[in-house]
């Protein structure tokens, strides 16, 4: 039989196999690659006589023993890489065993594993053949983290000797995650490592030079020989990645920008879909923009993205461009804004050129009389609203046109929710500065008169969060007080206890009926385009309800009751108290208007979805909210856009990678994910973070990274978690305090637990990060420290 064979210098495509083409690019990039060739279409009956001339061949080179691998059509491509599907022959070192190796390679074409892998019976097997370096060390790398999608990192995994324990997990490797700088961010390594940091820039760098020339990222295999030199063994895309998590990135404002995660977090916690950031994101930045005219902080509105971000999925304040506040007005400075954004004094901050004392008092009457007379905007607001009709037309075209009129007037009622924002941020840091200096000059300390004035922001009465969870704890309680309906409320699975109890007539139906009405806008993330409201969402809102179900059977439990606050002495506090507690209603009285526009959007988004499935422009109505509002206009007209839909398609999958993605609370320049988080703010047991709610009380850790992980929450337990937003509200009839990550006095979580007397801790910015469900701690709300007495 007469074997055909190719040199890997004349392979020019995938013909034979990716692991061919893989390695005769990496030839042309000029890259060692051991000597060898290709055996095309291999057969499994071979003799001694048939591979005889070519085992000398490589003989007389010195460049045995061989490695025989299998180089099938369709392996290692874009697709699939069919690693360990196909056997490895290794160590070949004489004419009889390089037959074998070639009929056991060949054979396993028909292997099992292989054909139930593709999902096809059969392929064309090539093998290559070459060289087998003698490795001192050995692994892969790969130029983007395949666990988390990261295009910025590169990750090594070594293992001295041949890489064949790596491959078949039966060794543990060195495992080395390098930054886009390529310094070290994770180092796991024995207690002598295989490869000198001389090495490991050595791998980067080849590794990333061979992305560069396939234009995506790769895994490699490699091997340092005895001498020291490196060889390339293997190269193939990494199949498994997302779409790149940074595509839909904003512009950056500027490269030394101070960016955070901050403030906004709250408003708009985890990870967004491009649809998401290109109507809310754009909506939040205009009204902010707007503010800073207002303010003479900038001369008009000039283009997206200044003052907020949009990075990896997740949204971003420009506190940079923020400062222009701070440099304008009386009475404010770099230090005072950065704490009532970060918690804390951001020294990455640069102060802006200070202006004359004439322009700072006509910017702060301008912009205090702006905050103030929000009224007459404020009462417009339902008007407004009722304006936008969601779209119903079959023409996508038209429903595009509508929707994207009502993102003009989603602009102007986010601009007056930041107008009532502001009023609240006013009142609220007056209240907090003089009640501070009074208590220095009385000796008591700032921390001192820091809390009192979180106590009496806890003052104020009809705040809308508030009495929305007092509806639906009552409708709760209407539940608990029958035990048959209780029983059966609590027996079904979360969905279907909600839809079933809609459909009756009982009290407790009608109760539900009535609260959604009015507050089935609401929800958790409640200005995605994408995620549903309480409306729409019965298993989210049954699993709260189940929890609070839960909760109210229980005897002991009469839940946390309303904080009565004793009005203070002094006339001016208690006007500035009136003042700030106003503020906070008005706050949250816009941000429900402005949850309702956004819920119109949504379902008009939702339809449009619909019918762009309807005339075949789209495979799913789902796949609508991964584009933005330009690549929309686009997707509604007669182009081919099926290179935008596959697009599309992976940024729908990148946007589980990004929701796990974690931050800093401050970035200078493009905001990096997190590799390590910093253990920031930990002092042995103690976490320090901002008083929101005053009161002391020890009991256990419920860390809920998610509203998903909140559902297993039990009465009195402590609820950790990086963020609250409305849709959090219901659990705080269960829980004991709350601790978050992120936040400020006058979030919304501070706001309803300050209302409900639970002691909360905000701003920790490591809480998720320190503790466990189950440990024992103490959260002080008074100090701001959160203490932990025992480890779960």
């Amino acid at each position: 039989m007469s074997l055909t064979t190719i040199e890997l210098d004349r392979v020019t495509d995938d013909r034979y196999g990716g692991k061919a083409a893989g390695l005769a690019q990496l030839r042309r990039l000029g890259l060692p690659v051991p000597v060898g060739f290709v055996i095309a279409d291999a057969a499994e009956r071979v003799t001694i006589d048939d591979v005889g001339e070519l085992f000398s061949r490589m003989a007389a080179v010195g460049a045995t023993p061989l490695a025989v691998r299998s180089s099938a059509v369709g392996e290692d491509g874009d697709d699939q890489s069919f690693a360990g599907q196909y056997d490895t022959v290794l160590g070949v070192d004489s004419v009889d065993d390089f037959a074998a190796a070639v009929q056991t390679c060949a054979a396993s074409v028909h292997s099992q594993r292989a054909s139930a892998y593709s999902g096809q019976p059969k392929a064309t097997m090539h093998l290559v053949v070459q060289h087998m370096v003698d490795a001192r060390a050995a692994g892969v790398v790969f130029t983007a983290d395949p666990a988390t999608g990261r295009r910025d990192l590169t990750v090594i995994d070594a293992i001295a000797g041949l890489g064949e324990a790596l491959v078949d997990g039966t060794a543990s490797s060195d495992h080395i995650v390098l930054d886009s700088r390529g310094n070290p961010a994770v180092r796991d390594v024995g207690e002598v490592p295989v490869l000198s940091p001389d090495e490991v820039a050595d791998i980067r760098s080849a590794a990333l030079r061979a992305a560069q020339h396939w234009g995506r990222p790769m895994d490699l295999e490699w091997a340092i020989d005895q001498s020291g030199k490196l060889w390339w063994l293997q190269a193939r895309p990494i199949t498994t990645l997302p779409g790149d998590l940074s595509e839909m990135d904003s512009p950056l404002a500027g490269a030394d920008h101070v960016y955070t995660r901050c403030n906004i977090g709250e408003m708009m916690p985890g990870a967004f879909c491009p649809l998401t950031a290109s109507v809310s994101g754009f909506a939040i930045d205009y009204a902010m923009q707007m503010t800073q005219v207002v303010a003479r902080a900038q001369q008009s509105y000039e283009q997206p993205w200044l003052q907020v971000g949009y990075f990896q999925g997740h949204m971003f304040l420009n506190m940079t461009e923020g400062t222009g506040l701070s440099a304008g007005l009386l009475g404010n400075s770099l230090e005072q804004f950065s704490i009532s954004i970060c918690g804390r004094v951001v020294d990455e901050l640069e102060p802006k050129p200070p202006k004359r004392f004439v322009s700072k008092l006509i910017n702060t009457v301008r912009l205090t009389t702006y905050a103030l007379s929000a009224g007459p905007a404020i009462r417009r607001l339902e008007e407004q609203i009722a304006e936008f009709h969601i779209p119903t037309s079959d023409d996508p075209r038209l429903v595009l046109h509508q929707l994207n009129s009502g993102v003009q007037q989603y602009c102007d009622i986010t601009l007056t929710h930041v107008r009532s924002s502001s009023r609240a941020a006013v009142a609220a840091n007056i209240l907090e500065s003089v009640l501070m200096r009074r208590a220095v000059k009385e000796g008591r300390g700032e921390d001192e008169g820091r809390a009192e004035a979180t106590r009496l922001m806890a003052g104020a009465s009809d705040v809308e969060s508030a009495l929305m969870l007092e509806e639906l704890d009552s409708v709760v309680n209407t539940i608990a007080a029958d035990d048959a309906a209780a029983e059966k409320f609590l027996a079904e699975e979360p969905d279907v206890a909600v839809n079933e109890l809609r459909a009756t007539r009982s009290a407790s139906g009608m109760a539900l009926e009535e609260f959604l009405t009015r507050h089935g806008h609401r929800g958790y993330r409640e200005l995605c385009m994408r995620d549903p409201s309480w409306a729409e969402d019965p298993e989210g809102l049954g699993a709260m309800m189940q929890v609070m179900v839960r909760s109210a059977l229980d005897p002991a439990d009469r839940g946390p009751a309303r904080t009565h606050v004793e009005a203070p002495r002094s006339s001016t506090i208690r006007f500035l108290a009136r003042l700030a507690q106003g503020g906070a209603r008005g706050r949250e009285e816009t941000k429900s208007k402005m949850a309702l526009m956004a819920h119109a959007l949504k379902l008009g988004y939702r339809h449009l979805g619909e019918v762009l499935v309807k005339v075949g422009r789209l495979p799913d109505s789902d796949l609508v909210f991964f584009f933005d509002r330009a690549e929309l206009n686009r997707v509604v007209g007669s182009e081919d856009v099926t290179g935008l839909v596959q697009s599309a398609l992976k940024r729908r999958e990148a946007l589980a990678f990004q929701n796990s993605l974690e931050f800093d609370d401050v970035s200078v320049g493009r905001p990096t994910p997190l590799i390590a988080r910093p253990q920031r703010g930990v002092t042995d047991d103690e976490i320090i973070g901002r008083p929101a709610s005053r009161g002391t009380v020890e009991g256990v850790v419920r860390v809920a990274k998610s509203i998903v992980d909140a559902r297993e929450l039990q009465r009195g337990e402590i609820l950790v978690t990086p963020v609250t937003d409305v849709g959090w509200t219901p659990y705080f009839t269960v829980i004991a305090a709350l601790v978050t990550d992120i936040g400020s006095s006058v979030s919304h979580g501070a706001v309803v637990a300050r209302e409900y007397g639970l002691p909360c801790v905000v701003n920790t910015l490591v809480a998720t990060q320190s503790l466990e469900t189950g440990d024992r701690v103490r959260v002080d709300g008074d100090r701001g420290v959160v203490t932990r007495l025992d480890q779960s």
